[in-house]
């Protein structure tokens, strides 16, 4: 069980004003050996309590790995998921299992945002593989929960969040695009032509169209749920660090080549 800064600070003053192990456990209500284990040696890891948060712990969002993140909450937008499982909570990701490089890589992002978790894949009917992981601190890191479908409800997002996508605005469209985009090149009269497009019902998830402008990547709406990219130049941007969904993605602002 991981203790909060408040409980060590209470046990270090108590500590300081004489009291022994067994008197400290009883007014504190923390167990004895954790006592005795804080008096010669400070806690590794510690978190800062905040009853206002769904797990009730002070989150430091800055310290999240924010290329890893930005991709996640693109992936979790499109789709994701997060449902109560006992006391914690489950975020699935479903991924198509003829792409197993996309699914890697969800898991790859999902174990750099938990360090010392290691997400699973679970195989469901037809192509469908879920991607998941147990936290309680899910609705914190993802605070765009909530009941119902996304795209049946408003979905803001935090300042935090915001900064983060600004900061790693390819990783956001990648995962935007690994969930629901996806790159068709097509025969024009006998030429090929290359397009990338991106489907949502929910206008908040279907605004990559702020992250395109960022990058310079022309756009339009194809229709009132699809944002398409024909341009030559600007699917060759794409391409850049998108691609076709079935070769490797790398982490970290790698690019490559179609």
């Amino acid at each position: 069980m991981t203790r909060s800064v408040d409980e060590f600070e209470q046990v270090r003053l108590l500590i300081a004003g004489g009291l022994n192990d067994c008197a400290i456990a009883r007014v504190t209500g923390i167990p004895r050996g954790t006592v005795r284990d804080w008096r010669w040696k400070p806690p590794p890891s510690l978190i800062r309590a905040n009853p206002g948060a769904p797990c009730g712990t002070l989150h430091d969002f800055d310290a999240l790995p924010e290329a890893a993140y930005a991709c996640l909450l693109g992936m979790y937008l499109g789709d994701g998921w997060i449902s109560r499982a006992g006391r914690s909570w489950r975020l699935r990701i479903s991924c198509d299992t003829k792409y197993p490089a996309i699914i890697d890589r969800c898991r790859q992002v999902i174990d750099q945002v938990m360090p010392g978790q290691f997400a699973s894949t679970v195989k469901r009917k037809g192509n469908c593989a879920d991607v998941s992981l147990y936290s309680n601190h899910w609705p914190c890191l993802l605070p765009q929960h909530g009941p119902g479908r996304k795209h049946h409800r408003r979905l803001a997002v935090e300042p935090w969040q915001q900064a983060i996508v600004d900061r790693e605005t390819e990783e956001s469209v990648l995962g935007l695009h690994h969930s629901d985009g996806c790159r068709v090149v097509a025969n024009d009269r006998g030429i090929r032509s290359l397009r990338y497009h991106f489907s949502n019902r929910s206008e908040d998830i279907i605004g990559p169209t702020a992250a395109l402008d960022e990058l310079g990547i022309t756009w339009r709406r194809s229709d009132d749920h699809t944002v398409s990219v024909y341009r030559k130049e600007a699917t060759a941007m794409l391409d850049e660090f998108v691609g076709p969904k079935d070769s490797a993605v790398p982490l970290y602002g790698v690019h490559y080549a179609a």
